[in-house]
Formats: C-alpha cells, structure tokens, sequence
C-alpha cells in the first residue's frame, strides 16, 4: 500500500475513532467528564502519533548519509575571478570551517534559539503551533520549526496531501529531523543547512547568496552582513535588501538584538553596529556579469566536454548539477579594461551621432527606415511601458514601436576579441554593449573587412616573392565607371609595397590586385579560415568582402606567430568538487599558412603602421608603448570601422557600427576605423599598460629582423617616376663618388637605428 494510502488509512482511523466516541456517550448519557477524558486521551494519542512521526514518510539512513545538493558549476578566469555559474539551481556548497561564527550565532538566536539542546524537534514550538495553526487555524502563530526541520524541508520539499497536508508534511519533517539528528552532527547540520536555505532571486545557499548581495565569499562577511542574510529568510522578497533596503534594515536589526537576548552579542557591538547605514555590493554576474557573451561559448564548449567524457568513462556528471569547477582563459583584469573602454568611447561616439541624426538629410534618411520597418505593425503609434539601453543605464518609458525602432537603428554597436595567437586562448571577449537587452554576439557577425583585407592581400603577393621593396604605381585608370581614390584624394608617382600598406593606399593595392593571380589569393583567403566566397573584382582588395571579428583575429594571428592557424580555445580545465580532473587542454599542433618570411615581413610592415601610419594615434594620442603592430580599417559610406593590431603574445580586434549600414558617421572625422575602432583598443591598452605585472604577462616584444632580412626595408617610401624613368635616369645620370658615399652612409645610418629602436623595446 502506498504512502499516500496508509495516511488516508490513518485519518479514516481517527475520524471514525472521534465519531465513534462522540455518538456512545450520547447514547449512553455518561457523564460530561467522560467525556472529556475520553477526548483527553485521544487528544495525547494524537500528539503522540504526530511528535513521533508516524504520519510521516521517512527515509532510510542510507538515503539521508547519501543526500546531496544539486551544485552550480563555477567559472574563473585565469586570474581566479568567478565570472559565471552554470546551475539548475544557483548554489555553491561551503564547508563549516568557512561559516564566520557570528552568522552561525544569528541563525541560531533567530530560527533556533535551542538548537544546541534538542534533538530535532523543539516540543514547545511544536505544540505551539500544532493547537493554534492547524487546530485553531492562526497562520500568525509561526512556523515553530526547528533548524533541523527546516533542513528536511529544504532536502525533500513538501507534497499536496488536501486539507491535511500540514500535518502530513510537519509529521514527516520530525521524523526525517531526528533520523538527521542521529546521523549527523551538529556543525554538519548547521552547514547543510545552509547549503540548502532559499535567499529568492533563485539563490540557494548561503554562499551564493554572499555572492550576490555583498561581493565576497561567505567566510568575508561582517556582523551586519550575515544578519542581513539570516534576515532574508524570514520572507525572501519582502526583505530582500536590493528591492526593499528600508525592511531589510530594520530585520538586520532584529536579528542582531536576537543575538543580544541569548548573549551571542554585546550590546555595545549592538549599539555601534544598529545606526551604520545598509551598504551593499550587488553583483548579479548571471545578468550583469563581465563576460556574459564569453560565457555562452564556454558553456557550450564545457556540455560537449563532459558529455565526451561520461561517454568514455560511463560516468554521469551534469554541468548544471554537479558542482564542477571550469578554469577558463580569459584576464578578467583584460576584459574590464575593455569594458571600461566601451563606457567611455562609446557613450561619447553614441552622443554624436544621434546629434548627427536629429537634423538635417540624416534625420530624413533615419525617419525613412523606421517608416519602411514599422510598416509590418498594426499600431505602430501605439505607446506602452517599454525599456531600452543608454549608457547611463536601462531607462523605461512609454514609447511606440517608432520610438523603439528608431533608438535601435541609431544605436552604436561594437565587439572586442583577445586571443593568445600562439596556443589560441581567448583573452578577452566582449560580444557587445549589453547583454540582457542586446544578446546577439557582434563578434561573431559578417560585415565589410574594408581595409583590414588589405594585410591579406599583400601576405599573397609576398609568398610568391614580391618584396617589401617593390614599387607600385599610384596612379590607376577608370574601368567600368569605376576608378579607385586614395584617402587623401592624392595620385602620381610609386610606393614600395610596405608604404602602400603603411599608408593604407587605394590606388597602389588596386594595382597589386591586378599584378598576381587571383586564385594564389583565394587559396590563402580559405587558409586562413574565412568563410565567404572571395569574389574576383577589383573591388575585393579594399575589403567589400564580409567577414567577422572572430575570423579576422585568426587570420592576423597568422601574422603574429610565425605563419601558423590557431583554433581557438576558451577552456583550460575543468574539475569535479573533489580535485578530480575530468579535462586539461592539451598543445595543439597548428597549420602553418605562411611562410615564417611572410609572417616576419608582415608582422614589420603592421609595425611601421603603428608607429608611422594609419595607427598612429594608438601611440599620440593613446601614448601606448606596449610592442603592437596593427591596421585600421573603413568600410564604404563609413558603415563599420575596424581596428586590427597584434603582438607576438596577443592579437585583438574592434569593430563598430550600427546594426545596419546605412546608419554611420557622414565622415571620417568620426566614422574612420582610426577615429571610431582604434580609440577601444587604446583606452584598453592605456589601462593595461599601467599594471606592469599584466603588460608583461600579456605583451612581449617582437623578434628581431633575421640577418637575411635586414636589408628588406632598406628602400625610399616614395620616388616622383615610374620604373621606366627611374631606368632611364639611372642610366643617363652618374652618381658622383660623395653621392655614393652619402648613399652608402644613409643606408648603414638606417640600419643602426632599427637596431638601437629594437634593443629599447
């Protein structure tokens, strides 16, 4: 017979018992206090069957040594910081030796001031409420439950058994609070129970509730802060002290004046600590944590990790259950460098814009896209309570389908990705501007590489044996109506390959686009792990191909590690509770892409960018002096900008632009890759240069050019004819013997101060 059954069996018991006995002295006319013991009696048999348990469920001492708590899974970065949890239940199991005294003194003279003298059940509560909750039906009366009981509520939850579900439920927590009280020492209750206590806000435990509401584990806390924890438990939401800080305060009170009556406090301490204001740090990294974006991917990464592994060693560990401890590769310190950038530079780039949209053609252009993405709505006029995104926060107001699509249209996106390009570990991964109102990663969106296509281009040229030195014509003729300028609307003359790239020119890499065979590009466009079809028009070399941030960092790696393709990486292990490790990431074996040469060459020409070219302001404007070589990009009518830049130990990059294209700066004074890209890349290294113990974990310098490199650059930028002049004067104008000499001079003069630059690197 079922559980269930044998409790309907007992009240049917009872019921009939009272009845019974209740129509044979109306019968018989027995004297009133016959009456009155026969109730007596079946009153204390009932108190007894109820303090005993025996309505209870009960569960087999095996079942009770056995019990655990679902766990969340935790995840560091690489400096120890928790940025994420992934959980059934939001909980972080702690040990006894990690619960601060004055929080077990305030649970006790809160929930349980004889928790140290009963084995259980505390007779007094019990009769307490048993005659005025359930007999008298006075909820006010307190629930009367010990700290035991409420652990066998919180391990086995409580079921519907219709209007006798409180005496069912409480019977069975005596009876399951003394088998604990037999099995299980004092201090071992006391931690699982609070390991299991709900705190709302889906928190379970004592530990992630510290978490969240103060930002430190729970053996940090103070005084006041464990008596606000142990006052949540009271009612989760009406003393929560995020929502209702005013309650929360009054019952931190409370609970330290408890402490006072039973002695767990002075009350001097009492005093002094009563008047401090309620201070919190709330950090709710499930919604507004660090790295919300890079947490999807590791999430992903980990299931298939554990999945592989239970499949191979018959095992059934749950990511979301069983506690397990995921060491990831992200600097936490890189990444909220990064976000700091994102604050500064983009809430003021945002500002600009929407000054640039409120009047004028642009306002036009802007009321002409919203008019064409509403028209699917019925009411697009319409206004209701809707929330929305600014850099001051999440705003709510009453706004109409036209309001909310016109803020998101005009709205500055952006992604930032770091990655080590030797073994592929991400760094530093921000998806874009906010997580909980915009989830979709911008790392991972395809848009116009513009001129970051143009390092790939010229690594093409280069493995077929063009060198750094090789002239290429400024000047281009009009195809198909199409005829290509230079930023600077400037033509004539020849650049050497490395200028051309330096300089981030037009007409010159038109012009080498024409010079190699199509194919030798796509071949290394694929290696490189682009996706896109690479489409062979004159166009393609300045980068109206789409690609992604996450796809671009690959490629540049390849520039900054010697030649070779990275995969990736976002995990370095993964343990269980216990110690046990279940995975640790391994070397992985790269494909080499280019050739070491190319790599170098490329690697100096990115340099020379930096330090003389399209970057400069990383260094003028930003005064960064960490090694970094790097290339920005502009993409057509100024829709994206992009900031490409590497080191030997780490390569990053930003794009920005609003969610469609024709959205953008009307010119290069904001819109440019240098003025709109490069600006978060300089304020994260800005910041992260000032902590030389992280620069030199994350920065290194770059080698020295190889011996039979050394005269690779030794060429003018710039000469006023083409090759033929150049020929012809050659020929017919003798150099004098100083003119050579001063050649010569200039030359060694050049090659010594690339040395010395290298050496004070």
């Amino acid at each position: 017979m079922s559980t269930t059954n044998n409790k309907q069996k007992w009240v049917a018991t009872i019921n009939q018992n009272f009845h019974a006995l209740y129509f044979y002295i109306l019968k018989n006319k027995k004297p009133i206090f016959l009456s009155i013991i026969g109730l007596g009696l079946m009153g204390v048999s009932f108190i007894l069957l109820f303090l005993s348990g025996t309505f209870g469920t009960g569960y087999s001492d095996e079942e009770l040594l056995s019990y655990e708590n679902e766990e969340a899974s935790t995840v560091y970065s690489e400096d120890q910081i928790l940025i994420g949890k992934f959980f059934a239940e939001n909980r972080t199991n702690v040990q006894f030796e990690d619960l601060p005294k004055h929080l077990i003194n305030a649970l006790v003279a809160t929930e349980d001031a004889r928790y140290f003298e009963h084995e259980g059940v505390d007779s007094r509560s019990v009769l307490r409420v048993l005659f005025k909750s359930i007999i008298l039906g006075d909820k006010s009366s307190g629930g009367g439950s010990t700290i035991t009981q409420q652990l066998a509520k919180n391990m086995y939850g409580r079921k519907d058994y219709g209007p006798f579900s409180m005496l069912f439920n409480k019977s069975n927590e005596i009876k399951i609070a003394q088998q604990i009280e037999r099995l299980y020492s004092k201090e071992d209750i006391l931690r699982m129970y609070l390991n299991t206590v709900p705190f709302g806000e889906d928190l379970f435990g004592i530990e992630a509730a510290s978490e969240r509401f103060f930002n430190k584990k729970v053996s940090d806390l103070k005084v006041e802060e464990s008596a606000v924890l142990i006052g949540i438990l009271k009612a989760n939401t009406f003393y929560n002290p995020r929502l209702y800080p005013e309650n929360a305060q009054k019952r931190r009170n409370v609970v330290m004046n408890q402490m006072v009556k039973y002695d767990l406090l002075s009350k001097i301490e009492y005093d002094s600590l009563k008047v401090l204001p309620l201070k919190l740090d709330y950090a709710n990294i499930e919604n507004e944590g660090i790295s919300n974006y890079f947490l999807v991917h590791v999430k992903k990464k980990a299931k298939e990790i554990v999945e592989e592994y239970n499949k191979a060693n018959s095992t059934d560990f749950d990511l979301e259950k069983d506690g397990l401890i995921i060491q990831t590769s992200l600097n936490a310190k890189l990444q909220y460098n990064a976000l700091l950038a994102f604050q500064e530079h983009l809430s003021t780039m945002q500002k600009l814009l929407d000054k640039q949209y409120a009047n004028g053609a642009s306002k036009k252009q802007l009321e002409r896209l919203v008019t064409s993405a509403t028209q699917k709505f019925e009411q697009p006029k319409a206004k209701k309570s809707r929330e929305y995104f600014t850099w001051e926060g999440i705003k709510v107001e009453n706004l109409s389908v036209e309001d909310s699509i016109r803020k998101e249209l005009s709205l500055l996106h952006a992604g930032f990705l770091a990655v080590n390009p030797n073994d592929g570990f991400i760094k530093a991964w921000v998806g874009g501007i906010d997580f909980r109102t915009h989830p979709y990663d911008q790392i991972m969106a395809k848009r116009q590489l513009a001129s970051t296509f143009k390092p790939i281009l010229y690594a093409a040229a280069m493995e077929k044996g063009m060198p750094p030195c090789k002239y290429l014509k400024n000047e281009i003729e009009e195809e198909d109506g199409w005829k290509p300028e230079n930023y600077s609307k400037t033509s004539g003359g020849m650049y050497t390959l490395s200028a051309s790239l330096v300089k981030s020119l037009n007409i010159p890499t038109v012009n080498l686009y024409q010079s190699i065979r199509f194919d030798r590009l796509e071949e290394l466009w694929v290696k490189l792990g682009f996706s896109e079809e690479l489409k062979d028009y004159p166009s393609t070399s300045l980068g109206t191909v789409d690609a992604s941030i996450y796809e671009l960092a690959i490629a540049y790696a390849a520039f900054a590690n010697g030649g070779y393709k990275i995969q990736p990486r976002w995990i370095k292990s993964i343990t269980t509770t216990d110690g046990k490790k279940i995975y640790e990431a391994n070397h992985v074996e790269s494909e080499r892409v280019l050739s070491e040469e190319t790599s170098i060459l490329m690697s100096t020409i990115l340099q020379k960018a930096i330090n003389e070219g399209t970057g400069v302001a990383l260094r003028s404007k930003y005064k960064v002096r960490l090694p970094i070589g790097g290339k920005t990009g502009t993409s057509q009518n100024y829709g994206d900008a992009w900031f490409a830049s590497i080191n030997p130990n780490l390569v990053m990059v930003t794009r920005v632009g609003a969610s469609s294209n024709q959205i953008h700066f009307n010119s290069g004074v904001n819109g440019s890759g240098s003025k709109l890209a490069l600006p978060i890349t300089g304020l994260t290294l800005q910041e992260t240069q000032k902590d030389k113990k992280l620069s030199k974990e994350l920065f290194t310098y770059f080698p020295a050019l190889p011996d039979y490199l050394s005269d690779a650059f030794d060429c003018e930028d710039f000469k006023e004819g083409t090759d033929v002049e150049m020929f012809f004067n050659k020929i017919f104008k003798k150099k004098t013997t100083e003119e050579k000499e001063n050649r010569k001079a200039e030359r060694k003069k050049r090659r010594e101060e690339r040395k010395k630059k290298r050496k004070a690197e």
